[in-house]
């Protein structure tokens, strides 16, 4: 790899890094000051408080996340930041300004100040003309979610600046001198651009899917992008008030290339030259009114805002008393929440329900200093047998069989939908007979286990001091019930790994050829595949809302968590959460993808495309690729979007074969001998399979990688949308000489039909 390359790559590994630590994006003075100004007023939660906030980039993204941990959501119709201000207490908002840092105007960064002032007034001129353009399409785009979109368009370079302020000024300096965009530039010494960083910190930050899409997508051709994905017009939106602002000339982007034509872009949201005209008039106005909320020109902002901080910090003084008391009731529970920590850091991701439920009844007799105790989950569908967790004294655990008629209710009735402390010896015979220890069941307490208000399991205790049972039912009731979650969505998890296993097993047989694959076989496959859809959709509904808490309040342990172990620990369960979520999704749009929109498409520009987005999956700058495409040939009849991205897993599988280079890489195209189809080959010199290894290759979570191995879901992606659009993949490969894929795919409609009539056969 040239040495420039490898320069750029290590940039760009830096500031991935870097850019991943960031919390938050500075605010300026200015609106620092305006901020704790409206702050001394009667009523903090003003609409002049709100109008700052919906305003200014890093108070909004920070308002959003806000919203995202503590469960508030709106539809994208309703969407709006003042309403989520409103929904949030005066203390929650004020501790979140505080969070944020302000940007320092020293005499050796001054003109950072300056650039950051131009970039948050280019902001709010994009999104107040993308509210213009909302309002002239509406009723299809919420204004108020245009609006944030444009405003945060370009976070990614505020998030630059943060992390890098004197590399990120260069960069605009050279974008002026050569009259370039800030991308190019970007890209030839960060070997990243801002719309791909903006997207990760956006995904970090939870914003709402529509403006990451703004962000991500803003620079890219909307047209083509909106007609395949919907969701993604925002972007257009946006780009096209990008546009309009820098025609303008209000603020400042950082580029320095031409922009595009307004008036094409206006074209595809239906937008006449006269409403186009409508929004430059007053835009320069309402941009003007914008940046006096925000102060943007306020002399000496500085000052100003250190004389209001001063006057703050008097007033938080007063308050310091109430803060000490709560402090002394926070440290009473801090035990409860040592629990709390202990069981989450015990948590492995391969970890089984049972394995998780012995953790939790481990610690419960730890923490609470109670006798045995006795975890059981309630048996899925009409098994008649169950798994529990018996722990004796000295934290003694065992895994016990038991079995239960169909008569007998695992979990009390009275227990099924709501929290109680129960004696179990009233409810729990059954239990108690098949146990080999002995319950003192004049101190055995019953509780369920729930998770969103139904009973998955139960927990039996022998309660020491039996007035503890109403000192500390409080907490009994919030630990049992996170328990109820986490093992109800380990359960889910037993369940969904269960049912992939079996789909792997059945989609991962030998394959017979076309004509002697029978109707009842393709039955039982497109049976299998709707199975797994159904399971995966299922699985989904029953993990991410439960991942979701786990996630948030790990989140919330760690920071208020010292210890830097604990702290670690907790950001690992983050982790792992994030990383089911990504397996549910990857099953997802395996058993469930977008029907096909197949039209007749060059095979160049396809494979072109492909590599493209290979290199921007893989984040490098070159891929060694040589194509060869056959004089004449026609195109293929094929949906390119789906076509494009399984050529692009492809390659990127190729790239993998090699250990330290990025190819080479051969594609050819060329017709097949009976005209009627196109074959594409993808030829790598790289390690190379064995036979065993190449029928394996395109099945399910299979990976030839014992370390560091990614979840297996490249080829058999591939494979399904070709065959998707009625093509064909096949494998060739010899350990140590490389590996081919030919992919065969139709030329016409009538090929195309023909194969989709045998398979719906």
């Amino acid at each position: 790899m040239p040495e420039e390359a490898s320069n750029t790559t290590a940039a760009a590994h830096q500031v991935e890094l870097a850019i991943r630590r960031l919390d938050s994006l500075s605010t300026l003075p200015c609106v620092a000051a305006g901020f704790l100004s409206n702050l001394q007023q009667s009523a903090p939660l003003s609409s002049a408080i709100a109008e700052i906030i919906e305003s200014a980039p890093a108070l909004t993204t920070k308002i959003l996340l806000l919203m995202y941990r503590q469960g508030i959501s709106f539809a994208d119709e309703s969407f709006s930041v003042p309403r989520a201000v409103g929904k949030l207490t005066v203390q929650t908002v004020r501790d979140a300004f505080f969070s944020v840092k302000v940007l320092q105007a020293q005499d050796d960064d001054e003109k950072r100040v300056l650039l950051r002032r131009q970039l948050v007034r280019h902001g709010l001129a994009v999104a107040c003309c993308a509210k213009d353009i909302a309002e002239i399409i509406s009723p299809k785009f919420n204004p108020q979610l245009a609006y944030s979109a444009g405003l945060l368009h370009d976070i990614g370079k505020l998030a630059l600046q943060e992390v890098m302020p004197k590399s990120f000024t260069r960069i605009v300096e050279e974008a002026k001198s050569q009259q370039a965009g800030v991308c190019a530039i970007e890209q030839k010494y960060l070997g990243a651009d801002h719309t791909t960083l903006g997207k990760r910190l956006a995904r970090k930050w939870h914003l709402p899917e529509q403006i990451i899409l703004a962000i991500w997508l803003h620079h890219s051709d909307t047209d083509i992008i909106s007609q395949e994905i919907g969701e993604a017009r925002i972007a257009q939106i946006v780009r096209l008030a990008d546009c309009v602002a820098r025609q303008c000339n209000i603020g400042q982007s950082g580029g320095y290339d031409s922009p595009d034509s307004a008036e094409q872009i206006a074209v595809s949201l239906a937008i006449s030259p006269e409403q186009l005209e409508q929004i430059r008039g007053g835009l320069a106005e309402t941009v003007e009114q914008k940046s006096k909320v925000l102060g943007l020109d306020l002399p000496r902002p500085q000052s100003s805002y250190c004389e209001i901080v001063h006057t703050t910090a008097a007033k938080l003084a007063k308050e310091q008393s109430k803060l000490s008391l709560e402090n002394c009731r926070l440290q009473a529970a801090s035990g409860h929440f040592d629990f709390i920590t202990e069981f989450l850091s015990s948590i492995d991701s391969a970890a089984e329900a049972v394995d998780i439920a012995e953790n939790f009844a481990v610690c419960w007799q730890k923490f609470y200093q109670t006798g045995m105790v006795c975890l059981y989950l309630a048996p899925a569908g009409n098994r008649q047998g169950l798994e529990a967790v018996v722990v004796e004294n000295l934290s003694q655990s065992k895994i016990v069989s038991l079995n239960v008629s169909a008569e007998t209710p695992v979990i009390p009735e009275v227990l099924q939908n709501r929290f109680a402390i129960l004696n179990a010896h009233d409810y729990l015979d059954w239990l108690f007979e098949q146990l080999d220890v002995e319950f003192d069941l004049n101190q055995t307490k019953l509780m369920p286990l729930l998770s969103g208000g139904k009973a998955i399991g139960a927990i039996v205790f022998e309660l020491r001091y039996p007035t503890d049972a109403e000192l500390f039912e409080e907490k009994f009731k919030a630990v049992s019930s996170m328990a109820g979650v986490i093992l109800e969505m380990a359960s889910a998890w037993d369940r969904q790994r269960y049912f992939a296993e079996q789909f792997a097993r059945l989609v991962g047989s030998p394959k017979e050829s076309e004509p002697e694959r029978t109707v009842r076989q393709r039955s039982a496959l497109s049976r299998s595949l709707n199975a797994l859809a159904e399971m995966a959709a299922g699985a989904a509904h029953e993990l991410n809302n439960p991942l979701s808490v786990i996630s948030g309040r790990a989140q919330l342990l760690a920071e208020a968590e010292t210890d830097a172990a604990k702290k670690r620990m907790l950001k690992q369960i983050q982790e792992n959460t994030g990383e089911i979520s990504a397996i549910i999704d990857d099953l997802m749009t395996f058993a469930e993808p977008s029907q096909p929109r197949p039209a007749q498409t060059d095979i160049k520009k396809m494979l072109d495309e492909a590599i493209q987005l290979t290199s921007a999956k893989m984040n490098v700058e070159h891929i060694n690729v040589q194509i060869e495409v056959a004089d004449g040939l026609e195109g293929v009849f094929v949906d390119s979007g789906q076509i494009v991205s399984a050529i692009a897993n492809v390659i990127s599988n190729s790239l993998e074969s090699y250990t330290d280079e990025m190819g080479p890489i051969k594609i050819t195209a060329d017709l097949c001998e009976f005209g009627d189809r196109v074959s594409v080959e993808v030829k790598d010199l790289g390690c190379g399979m064995d036979t065993e290894t190449v029928q394996k290759a395109t099945q399910l979570f299979f990976s030839a990688r014992p370390a560091g191995r990614k979840r297996g879901m490249g080829l058999a992606h591939a494979q399904r949308l070709i065959e998707l659009n009625g093509g064909r993949l096949a494998i060739t490969s010899q350990p140590g000489k490389g590996t081919t894929v030919t992919i065969l795919l139709a030329t016409k409609t009538e090929s195309h039909e023909e194969i989709k009539k045998m398979k719906d056969n």
